[in-house]
């Protein structure tokens, strides 16, 4: 569409207002010829005379493109006509008006065509084009707009479509053979270690053994016969289960298996990478699952199922590759199978759901680091790295050194835990990113690296080198050391606020009884529990507003005894604090008391209820008990009136929590009611009395006061 001369043309302009009070918006139309195409103008105007100049919108159409011209702003749009979503139903140039669900007929009675030429003139552009009513005249431009829209988007989808399709096809064509024969026989040896069965049955002192390798059936005795005919008979050990024996046809080494507790059907499945150059400098790395299959195969006899042959087989087959190119980004193409066709195809995006193929560490085939000669990957170190660290995703460590290529120098020196922390995208443990050196890229002072090498980059070491960096300090190996086995890590600053690290390292053994360095685990646990727990003290300290400089508080004779006292007035702080909150967010609770006890409350010889006098009391229920009536849900519906919340206790013992019960204050049913850790106390016979307390309420039985057993048993009949 040529905007920049639609724009020049003059405003089509509003002949006259219409009459009525709810005509708001005039449209105008017309039919032009830009470029030899004919576009259709509509153009819509305000009901006003002092409006007839210059349209609010113009849109404009063709057959196949269209567009919205704002002339106030001097901005185009693609946004269609009509916007229709589930919460509002607007026109485009009703945007900045206040948007209120209309009916169509009123939206129909706002916004008019001057004449019905105009009408006239949409319908003959659009042809074959139909609305649900032509008072809804733009009804057609929204149709053919979305129509144009799903057109080029189906169009946009298509070319990228054979774009990726082109692209596929030029990997497939680039990339090298796949080595299949090579590949197994290397999954078998390494994988496998070249598995093989022996499957057995013994019966007497003779045994017949079937090998997985030749299919060979062996029938021999194990035991030495007394006959003379028994020395002249083929001899083999005695088979056990799982014990490795040499086949006596093929001579492959295999593993004893019992007949009975073979599977018929067994197999294995096992991943590995290869590696193979792409293009000039590229490389692509090819992800196979290789699976083993032993088969025993047997045949029914007079008597019991007998052994007649066995085999093994070895597949593989390719599920992904992931291809590498110098400036471009990493694509993966996954193999996938057609029910339809009955064949495999490549694509390039993956399976959806549980059914998606996952690359997972696994070993790679030694040719790779041969290929990668004269690539640009060459220098990665991602041999140097699967030694260090066994099975590897090759994807995800090259993925990371692409992005960061000083994981090629911290392989080197080996940093193995830093660059495993990196390959997760654990980035939290880099100062620099764009450092070339180790001391610099970690933050570290420079004569820690030896240290850290040492430790081949502990991450607990690691961060404590941080963290003297971080405070500008110098301290030694030792310390470092010692730190790093209390697994504080940056927690350690409360303490060194406080003292020095020699004075914390001598109080955390002091109360831990146990020496650094001993690479027992049970004395690392209890220095990092006394470490744990000191520093909890000294929070809880210096949060309570102790002054910390005072030796007696700094550094207490019985740490447990001192953190447990600091434990008790710390929740008895927070307690009183939540008093106080509840008592003021829920202040009715308090002031309806006498009335609601004069209703509710009740008493007999062994026990009373009465509604709670305060939120306060109803959280100290809660927390005494150990169940959830003093939360928020419960006090806001006993403070709105919906439910009242009544505590029962032992007459003898009246200030006691014993039940809590939660009733329904229209229907005065019983919403629930538990004692103590949310189980209901003697509970066939508590249930009993509330049912007959709830059934005095509804008869009224207590609205006078106490009353004569007579007259209430009356009641309660009456009731029923």
């Amino acid at each position: 569409m040529k905007k920049k001369t639609i724009e020049k043309i003059p405003y089509l302009k509003l002949p006259g207002v219409k009459r009525g009070k709810a005509v708001e918006y005039v449209a105008v139309t017309a039919v032009k010829e830009i470029g030899e195409e004919p576009h259709l103008f509509v153009e819509v105007y305000r009901n006003k005379k002092e409006c007839k100049e210059i349209p609010v919108v113009r849109t404009v159409l063709t057959k196949k493109d269209f567009g919205t011209f704002f002339p106030e702003a001097g901005t185009w749009s693609r946004g269609r006509i009509e916007r229709n979503t589930w919460s509002n139903r607007g026109l485009i140039w009703r945007e900045n008006d206040k948007q209120i669900r209309k009916s169509a007929k009123a939206m129909a009675e706002e916004n008019v065509l001057y004449s019905s030429a105009d009408l006239v003139r949409i319908q003959k552009f659009f042809a074959g084009m139909k609305a649900w009513s032509e008072e809804e005249w733009w009804e057609y431009i929204s149709k053919k707009q979305e129509e144009i829209t799903v057109q080029e988007s189906q169009k946009k989808s298509e070319r990228k479509r054979k774009r990726r399709q082109q692209a596929l096809k030029e990997r497939e064509e680039n990339t090298p053979e796949l080595p299949e024969k090579e590949i197994l026989e290397y999954a078998d040896k390494v994988l496998f270690y070249t598995k093989h069965y022996l499957y057995y049955r013994k019966h007497g002192s003779r045994a017949v053994a079937v090998c997985s390798k030749c299919g060979g059936v062996t029938d021999a005795r194990w035991k030495t016969g007394l006959s003379y005919e028994s020395q002249f008979e083929r001899v083999i050990e005695e088979p056990r289960m799982d014990q490795d024996s040499i086949c006596p046809m093929c001579k492959a080494r295999g593993t004893y298996m019992p007949q009975g507790r073979a599977k018929s059907f067994y197999k294995e499945t096992r991943y590995l990478f290869l590696g193979q150059k792409y293009k000039e400098n590229g490389m692509v790395f090819r992800y196979i699952e290789v699976e083993k299959e032993w088969q025993l195969e047997l045949t029914q006899g007079e008597k019991e199922k007998k052994m007649y042959g066995a085999s093994e087989k070895l597949t593989g087959i390719e599920l992904a590759r992931v291809y590498f190119e110098p400036g471009k980004k990493v694509q993966k193409d996954y193999q996938k199978y057609s029910p339809w066709s009955g064949e495999n195809f490549w694509d390039d995006c993956n399976l959806s759901g549980f059914n998606s193929i996952n690359i997972r560490k696994a070993r790679i085939m030694p040719e790779t680091y041969t290929n990668m000669t004269d690539t640009f990957l060459q220098y990665s170190a991602l041999e140097d790295y699967q030694k260090k660290g066994g099975d590897t995703d090759p994807v995800e460590y090259l993925e990371r050194y692409i992005h960061t290529p000083q994981i090629e120098m911290l392989i080197k020196l080996g940093l193995i835990h830093v660059v495993e922390e990196l390959v997760r995208c654990h980035y939290g443990i880099v100062a620099n990113e764009q450092a070339d050196r180790v001391d610099t890229f970690l933050g570290i002072r420079k004569e820690r690296v030896k240290q850290l090498i040492k430790y081949r980059g502990d991450l607990s070491i690691l961060k404590v080198m941080q963290m003297e960096k971080c405070r500008g300090k110098n301290w030694t190996d030792e310390q470092i050391e010692q730190l790093a086995e209390l697994g504080l890590e940056w927690r350690a600053g409360t303490f060194l606020e406080h003292m020095s690290i020699q004075k914390l390292l001598n109080q955390v053994k002091k109360y831990a009884g146990c020496e650094y360095g001993t690479m027992c685990s049970t004395a690392i646990s209890m220095l990092q529990q006394a470490a744990r727990t000191y520093l909890d003290y000294l929070n809880m300290r210096a949060e309570l507003g102790y002054d910390l400089k005072n030796t007696v508080y700094l550094f207490p004779r019985d740490l447990h005894s001192a953190h447990m006292k600091m434990v008790t007035e710390h929740n008895k702080i927070e307690a009183d604090k939540r008093l106080k909150e509840a008592a003021d967010m829920f202040p009715l609770i308090k002031k309806r008391y006498r009335r609601l006890r004069k209703r509710f409350y009740f008493e007999d010889k062994e026990f009373l209820i009465r509604p709670a006098r305060s939120a306060e009391e109803i959280v100290m229920e809660g927390r005494i008990l150990h169940h959830c009536v003093g939360g928020d849900d419960y006090l806001g519906r006993h403070n709105e009136g919906r439910a009242i919340i009544l505590l029962l206790r032992c007459k003898g013992e009246p200030e006691i929590p014993y039940i809590t019960v939660e009733i329904d204050s229209e229907s005065l049913n019983i919403l629930q009611w538990y004692g103590a850790n949310d189980k209901k106390t003697d509970q066939e016979r508590m249930q009993k009395w509330l049912n007959n307390y709830t059934t005095r309420l509804k008869c009224g039985g207590m609205e006078a006061g106490q009353e004569g057993k007579m007259e209430v048993k009356q009641r309660v009949l009456a009731y029923a």
